[in-house]
């Protein structure tokens, strides 16, 4: 980032909603609306010539599909960092927004106060998504028993923070160990889970019920 103020495009194709979210952000401290775009190609467009700092995403877009633009621009511009917003989740969407190079997915209609935060400080190698959004997976009929010996109480903890969208450079800070350490801890979660990605770890831990999620306020 070239500033000290976020520079934030909004990508909407509800004209009105977008405007609206485009003033909030200008009305935080630190941040800047740029601009908004109301469909696929406009977003790239504008990524291109106004280079964002974030990206605010709707999943749906008229002529698009949202995770498909997200990957467009983190392809073009690896620095951008991009906000899913959807207003319904599978996890087939949450791979997918992984996949693409999200930094998060939060539920459309939100609060805006958690929308700002994750803007100021979603990981730029990281995949935060909502609790909202995973307890929407983790329904009590697919939860399974738990088997807690499974993991060691450290994997937990760096599961746990996996889950929270943490990357492993602030789950080392955090846990006080070394970023080596915590990648070898994250190496192991993926065989004993017999998980491709970390989303998928966090996934299965939390319907095996090895993890929980924070509570909510």
């Amino acid at each position: 980032m070239t500033s000290d103020v976020l520079r934030v495009l909004v990508v909407d194709d509800h004209r009105t909603l977008a405007d609206a979210l485009c003033l909030a952000i200008s009305a935080e401290g630190g941040m800047e609306c740029i601009g908004t775009a109301h469909g696929a190609r406009e977003a790239t467009d504008l990524v291109a010539t106004a280079s964002p700092d974030v990206v605010v995403m709707d999943v749906r877009l008229d002529d698009g599909d949202g995770v498909d633009v997200t990957r467009t621009i983190t392809n073009d511009r690896p620095e951008t960092r991009v906000v899913v917003l959807t207003a319904h989740v599978d996890e087939s969407l949450l791979t997918r927004a992984a996949d693409a190079g999200a930094c998060a997915v939060l539920p459309k209609g939100g609060p805006l106060t958690e929308l700002m935060e994750s803007v100021r400080t979603a990981p730029r190698d990281g995949f935060a998504v909502h609790p909202l959004l995973l307890r929407a997976l983790i329904s009590p009929a697919s939860a399974s028993r738990s088997t807690p010996d499974l993991l060691t109480a450290r994997e937990r903890e760096v599961l746990t923070l996996l889950a929270e969208g943490r990357d492993p450079t602030t789950i080392a800070r955090a846990l006080g160990i070394s970023v080596l350490t915590c990648r070898g801890y994250i190496k192991s979660l993926l065989v004993k889970l017999d998980a491709h990605s970390q989303l998928e770890a966090v996934m299965i831990a939390l319907r095996r019920r090895l993890i929980q999620l924070p509570d909510e306020d």
